[in-house]
């Protein structure tokens, strides 16, 4: 270690060996990197890994059964952390991924149990039952009206999230007891080294992609406070759950391949520059990328299982009663008729800054609610030919850095504590609606055609 010039141990030695021992070691050092292409540190990690290597080949034995599989897993091993190979194992481990949650369980899964469980028999049922024996409106509502119970938090939690984060929990122990998500953090360490995180963020990063709600929680596998704090920041600015995701890409899908790139360019943009800017920011250090890399193996249906089950269960613990408690709070600001009131003072904004039509700002506020609703509501706005090409991509882009929803922001709150979740979205709010005016002012200045 005090070769490679580790700073801290470098400091204690200084103080402990005396200046005269200490300039001595200071010039073995330089010597020794002066016959070296490559940082001293890191010839020495690699001679160490080497030694590892030889001695783990030396006392390990493969049964004759063990076949083809077995003879595979060290070409997959070193390809899946190939600076090269790696990138094109990752885009099919991600194809692969998004085709299981993002197809099968945001939209085939969701649409059974949403329209056909929830929306074909259990809430009519449930309504036409509380319409007929409950005399008080207040309460009918409260539990089957628009802001209900049963039709809104039960129905979002259990007919439309738990199928995504059901499928995201069995895609991810599927990666996790294969060992391939350690080789994924080893991939993109440089990239969020930028951000003062290392690989391991990937984790929190990726399960935001299924929930980020649930991934806002996942966040306690981080090391250190920064780095936990950088991640939920990131979570709600600028990585869309599953459901929105899937919105999004429909509404993009109407435009050219440029308003693609152009919203995939701003997002990614958007989560590296305020990565970085908070890594600057924020007191603190960022832990050491110290990672174990197991062997790749065929995964086991019942570790699988276990896992998917206990995270279920944890879901069905944790999450579940904050969507109660923020419909509870829709129910109450719709009673008291301030859902509207903030519509009404939204629409200047919108109209104003993003030149949005003043009924974007009901998709907006229900977006705080569930930001697939909210990109719901542009959708039918686009189908209606209500927005032009400009205000689409200028409306998706904002509502994908608004934080996912209400959910999430408790979920922040929780890690968190209120001080620092209503800071996240005093930042988040306006700073979406910064970047949504700089960028249809930009399209519209170069009449970039999104057709």
């Amino acid at each position: 270690m005090a070769l490679g010039g580790e700073s801290e141990l470098l400091a204690t030695l200084a103080a402990a060996m005396g200046p005269a021992a200490f300039a001595r070691l200071e010039a073995e050092r330089r010597v020794a990197q002066a016959e070296l292409d490559e940082p001293l540190a890191v010839a020495i990690n690699h001679a160490r890994m080497r030694r590892a290597w030889e001695i783990a080949e030396a006392v390990r034995t493969t049964s004759a059964a063990a076949g083809a599989p077995r003879r595979l897993a060290p070409i997959l091993e070193r390809l899946a952390t190939h600076p090269v190979w790696g990138i094109p194992v990752l885009l099919v481990v991600l194809l692969v991924a998004y085709e299981f949650v993002g197809v099968f369980g945001a939209k085939t899964l969701v649409d059974l149990l949403e329209n056909g469980l929830f929306g074909g028999w259990i809430n009519p049922h449930v309504t036409a039952f509380v319409d007929a024996v409950v005399p008080w409106s207040f309460v009918r509502d409260l539990v089957v009206g628009p802001y209900g119970v049963l039709t809104m938090a039960l129905t979002y939690s259990l007919a439309l999230v738990l199928p995504i984060v059901g499928t995201f929990f069995i895609a991810f122990g599927v990666l996790e007891d294969s060992g391939y998500l350690p080789r994924l953090a080893v991939m993109v360490n440089r990239v969020f080294k930028t951000m003062g995180l290392n690989g391991k963020a990937v984790l929190p990063m990726v399960l935001g992609l299924g929930c980020d709600t649930m991934a806002t929680m996942t966040t306690r596998i981080l090391e250190t406070r920064k780095e936990r704090l950088i991640v939920i920041l990131l979570l709600a600015l600028g990585v869309p759950c599953s459901a929105q995701l899937t919105v999004v890409l429909t509404m993009l899908g109407a435009l050219s391949a440029t308003a693609m790139l152009i919203w995939l360019g701003v997002v990614i943009g958007t989560i590296v520059l305020v990565g970085a800017l908070a890594a600057r920011v924020l007191p603190g250090r960022g832990s050491d990328f110290v990672l174990e890399l197991p062997p790749l193996r065929v995964p086991r249906l019942g570790n699988i299982a276990t896992k998917t089950l206990a995270r279920i269960e944890w879901y069905l613990k944790e999450a579940v009663p904050l969507f109660v408690l923020g419909t509870l709070i829709l129910f109450v600001a719709d009673r008291f008729d301030l859902l509207r009131g903030l519509e009404r003072a939204l629409a200047p904004v919108l109209s104003g800054l993003l030149d949005l039509p003043k009924e974007t700002a009901v998709a907006f506020v229900v977006g705080f609610l569930r930001r697939d609703f909210g990109a719901a509501g542009l959708y039918h706005m686009a189908r209606a030919g209500t927005l032009d090409p400009v205000q689409v991509l200028t409306a998706v882009v904002v509502i994908t850095l608004f934080i996912p929803c209400i959910a999430n922001f408790f979920m922040m709150v929780r890690e968190r504590g209120w001080k620092t979740g209503f800071a996240i979205a005093a930042f988040i709010f306006p700073f979406a609606i910064a970047v949504g005016a700089s960028l249809n002012w930009t399209l519209r200045a170069l009449h970039v055609a999104l057709r």
